[in-house]
């Protein structure tokens, strides 16, 4: 369990970083219409967030004693997924699904991640 954690974690991490360059380089709205709602300060704190995140779910790689930080960061990039599930859903484009499962997954990866260092295989 172990093994496939860290697998997902490093996916995981790659992921979130290259969501984040993604966000120094688009606004909300280029991205997602129904995220125009983001303003444009927030959306570059988000994406700082997420490189923090990103570098969290890697870092007990170098140092268990920073272990905790990986259920934490996993847990914000779920939060930031369902934020977006939600602002999408307040923008009246319930409709259109293909967004809304993409952000659900990876809320759902993100709460594996963190019940899996959580309480399946910590890394203390």
């Amino acid at each position: 369990m172990n093994i496939f954690l860290w697998i997902v974690q490093v996916l995981l991490a790659l992921h979130t970083a290259m969501g984040a360059i993604w966000k120094f380089s688009r606004s909300a709205e280029q991205t997602m219409p129904s995220l125009k709602a983001i303003p444009h300060g927030a959306w570059l704190t988000l994406s700082v967030i997420e490189l923090i995140c990103a570098i969290a779910l890697v870092i007990p790689a170098l140092s268990n004693h920073l272990a905790m930080l990986t259920p934490v960061a996993a847990i914000l990039i779920a939060g930031e997924m369902l934020l977006f599930c939600g602002l999408h859903m307040a923008a009246g484009e319930g409709s259109n699904i293909g967004p809304m499962i993409y952000w659900l997954v990876v809320a759902v990866v993100c709460a594996f991640v963190a019940y899996g260092r959580y309480a399946l295989s910590p890394l203390t």
